[in-house]
C-alpha cells in the first residue's frame, strides 16, 4: 500500500489531496477516510489508489501517525487556563443577568464575548 502526507483536507466539503511519497497528488474523499477521522494538512497516511474519473483516488485510507499538533506546543499551563476559565465565568454571569433583564450585548460587546469563548474552546480543545 502507498504512503504520503495529507496535503489539504476540508471537513465541509468532505475532501483533499494526499502527497504520496511517490510524487503523485491522489485525491482523498471522506468516503475512504476512518469513522469521524478528519486528517489535518501533514498527517501520514496509508492508503490505497484506484482510478477515478479525473485521476488517482485514494481509498481505505489510514492515519499512520497523525500531525504533531502546533496548538499543542502552544497550549497554556493548566493553572493559567484555570485563570481565564474563573474570569470567564465572571463576565459571563454579567451577560447573563443583562439577558434576563431583557438587554443583549451591543454588537461589539456580543463579538467580543464571542471572540473570548471560542479562543478559550480552542485552548481546551487543543
Amino acid at each position: 500500500m502507498p504512503t504520503g502526507k495529507v496535503k489539504w483536507f476540508d471537513t465541509e466539503r468532505g475532501f483533499g489531496f494526499i502527497a504520496s511519497d511517490e510524487g503523485d497528488e491522489v485525491f482523498l474523499h471522506a468516503s475512504a477516510l476512518p469513522e469521524g477521522v478528519a486528517p489535518k494538512p501533514g498527517a501520514k497516511v496509508d492508503f490505497g489508489v484506484a482510478d477515478g474519473r479525473r485521476g488517482p483516488q485514494a481509498l481505505s485510507v489510514k492515519l499512520l501517525d497523525p500531525a504533531p499538533s502546533v496548538a499543542k506546543v502552544a497550549r497554556k499551563p493548566a493553572d493559567d487556563m484555570a485563570i481565564i476559565v474563573e474570569d470567564l465565568i465572571k463576565v459571563l454571569d454579567k451577560v447573563g443577568n443583562d439577558l434576563r433583564r431583557g438587554r443583549y450585548p451591543e454588537k461589539a460587546a456580543g463579538a467580543k464575548y464571542a471572540s473570548l469563548l471560542r479562543a478559550v474552546a480552542d485552548n481546551l480543545e487543543a
